[in-house]
């Protein structure tokens, strides 16, 4: 499922997000699923959990995708 995202500001960490959206209840989980490599940005795997997500780029973790705008 694609929903869209958006941010207000220049960027967004991809923790940040990813809470923000609701995918995941605290930062924490975040931050474990991020390092377990289950978190894609663009397509690639991505371990930092401090990634800037800017808007044009999409992040998926699971069968969730968001597109930021």
């Amino acid at each position: 499922m694609e929903q869209k995202s958006h941010i207000t500001t220049e960027f967004i960490r991809l923790d940040s997000l990813l809470k923000f959206e609701g995918l995941v209840e605290t930062g924490g989980e975040a931050k474990l699923l991020i390092q377990e490599g289950q978190v894609l940005v663009n397509g690639q795997i991505c371990t930092m959990r401090g990634k800037k997500i800017r808007p044009g780029d999409r992040v998926q973790l699971g069968d969730n995708t968001l597109l930021v705008e």
